[in-house]
């Protein structure tokens, strides 16, 4: 039995099922989608809708979200 791995993104939907990026280790919501070539740093969060794809950076503190999307070289 495999246990799925929740987190509460605060913005009211307490916890959802999330998983920890492979390209730098930020939280994102199964309900998005994150490019193994993106960069989501520790701090980082993409919840909602959101896509990140190429080689955008999600760094610091930011947390996208919604139906945002973050391409190409977006910083």
């Amino acid at each position: 039995m495999t246990t799925q791995t929740m987190f509460d993104f605060q913005d009211g939907n307490g916890l959802v099922p999330a998983h920890r990026h492979s390209n730098g280790g930020g939280w994102v919501a199964d309900t998005a989608h994150v490019d193994a070539t993106a960069y989501v740093g520790p701090g980082a969060r993409v919840f909602g809708n959101a896509r990140v794809s190429d080689n955008a950076l999600v760094f610091d503190n930011a947390m996208v979200s919604g139906n945002a999307e973050v391409f190409s070289d977006a910083r």
